[in-house]
């Protein structure tokens, strides 16, 4: 298990030393099922996959709610006050974010923390090839950024249970047999209770 730590910079100008190296991890943050809820009214988001325990279990392909994608990247800043402490500056501000994208979820009642790397955006854009050998080098050194073979044989087994079957079906089949001649695709969603209405 990886240990936090956070990294001190003196002055603005000393950052060109730190472009490409890690700087920091964070604590472990805890993502309850309440938390979860608490977002979900803040944000108006009411998904079932975020707030409903017995549906999620039963009907989505990862068994339990999830946390919504949003509410994860809301901790950045938290991260960053975490994993780098940067001296003699009046103040912070937060710039914006770059091609963002959720590509695993984050399960309710679970524990997450974040690994800081320092780069430079333009760098990115002008040399691609010295970040694909840094993730090589990584790599070799032992770090692998991916499922183990545990944890990608439970993903793969969940996407093929998913695939073989429509987890809709039982629900829309059921809306059908008491439906009217003529309904909207919103009808159908929420006679279902595929989403849930604003209140």
């Amino acid at each position: 298990m990886e240990k936090t730590y956070s990294t001190e910079i003196e002055n603005l100008e000393d950052l060109d030393k730190y472009l490409g190296k890690e700087i920091g991890i964070s604590e472990w943050f805890d993502m309850s099922q309440d938390e979860v809820n608490k977002f979900a009214e803040l944000t108006e988001d009411k998904q079932w996959i975020h707030i409903d325990q017995e549906k999620a279990a039963k009907y989505s392909p990862y068994k339990k709610t999830i946390a919504h994608g949003f509410h994860i990247l809301s901790y950045a800043s938290q991260v960053v006050f975490q994993t780098l402490k940067l001296n003699n500056i009046a103040l912070a501000v937060n710039y914006g974010l770059e091609k963002v994208r959720f590509p695993n979820a984050t399960p309710a009642e679970s524990k997450f923390r974040g690994k800081v790397s320092l780069i430079n955006i333009e760098q990115v854009t002008n040399d691609r090839d010295s970040i694909w050998l840094s993730a090589v080098l990584a790599y070799r050194e032992g770090y692998i950024p991916i499922l183990d073979k545990a944890e990608s044989q439970l993903s793969e087994s969940r996407s093929s249970e998913y695939e073989k079957e429509n987890v809709f079906f039982d629900l829309v089949q059921e809306y059908l047999e008491t439906a009217p001649d003529y309904f909207t695709t919103r009808q159908l969603f929420l006679g279902t209770k595929l989403i849930t209405p604003y209140e």
